[in-house]
């Protein structure tokens, strides 16, 4: 479902119902000459969009902390946005969203997410977001002091049984740790999952194009390969989205 075309008792029926709300996170980042610049985007709304009626699906936010690591910003569709930017803006979305109603917010993201225990500067921006706004709504809804009063004494066990108020917003990568698909930038990991998702973007005859070494073997995928990834991303989604 699309957050923008939901009218006020469908959306209030998904609240009831403690849906899904998910936001996809994505950088405009040069991917070789075969590739858009919105890989790390599409590759993220296309495999929620499979996910159908399960979730809502926020607008996605496409301008995250791309850096110029691997090229510079002239021509290249590359759109560094650097975090301190992102993190009041993220805040403010999550914060809307809280006041609105919903207590199952995610976010998913694929940018740099080899590294997701310990994060990179998007995924960190969001994530520490999601946290300021929950301390915030509850002292603003709770009052100072809120954690501390006696009725919260159940407040461990019923974190146990997974009531947490800081589960009411949570970021997750599009990949389950350890996922049995090429991780890369560019190359045949991400190409194929382009050919699978959107393959009116991919033009191999470039593949070789600009003599990069992250886009060696980008020629080795495949659409078959890519619906591969596209599977194990799917199980994953609805693994910590609880879609069963």
């Amino acid at each position: 479902m699309d957050f923008a075309r939901l009218r006020p008792h469908q959306l209030q029926a998904a609240i009831a119902a403690n849906t899904p709300v998910v936001l996809p996170i994505g950088v405009m980042e040069y991917h070789g000459q075969h590739l858009p610049a919105g890989v790390d985007l599409l590759a993220v709304t296309e495999v929620l969009a499979r996910l159908g009626d399960a979730i809502i699906t926020l607008p996605p936010f496409a301008y995250g902390a791309a850096s110029h690591a691997v090229a510079g910003p002239e021509g290249t569709g590359t759109l560094h946005i650097d975090a301190g930017a992102i993190l009041p803006i993220a805040e403010g979305l999550f914060g809307a969203l809280l006041k609105a109603g919903f207590r199952n917010i995610r976010g998913v993201i694929h940018h740099q997410t080899e590294g997701f225990d310990q994060g990179m500067p998007t995924d960190l921006a969001f994530r520490l977001a999601g946290r300021n706004a929950i301390m915030r709504f509850l002292e603003a809804t709770r009052g100072p002091g809120w954690w501390g009063e006696r009725g919260m004494q159940d407040y461990y066990a019923r974190q146990a049984e997974g009531a947490d108020p800081f589960n009411w917003i949570r970021i997750h990568p599009l990949f389950p740790k350890g996922a049995d698909f090429p991780f890369d930038h560019a190359g045949k990991g991400e190409t194929a999952l382009m050919q699978a998702l959107a393959p009116d973007t991919v033009d191999m005859a470039r593949a070789g194009d600009g003599d990069h070494w992250y886009t060696g073997d980008a020629g080795e995928a495949s659409p078959a390969m890519g619906e591969v990834g596209v599977q194990i991303a799917l199980a994953h989604l609805r693994q910590v989205l609880g879609l069963g």
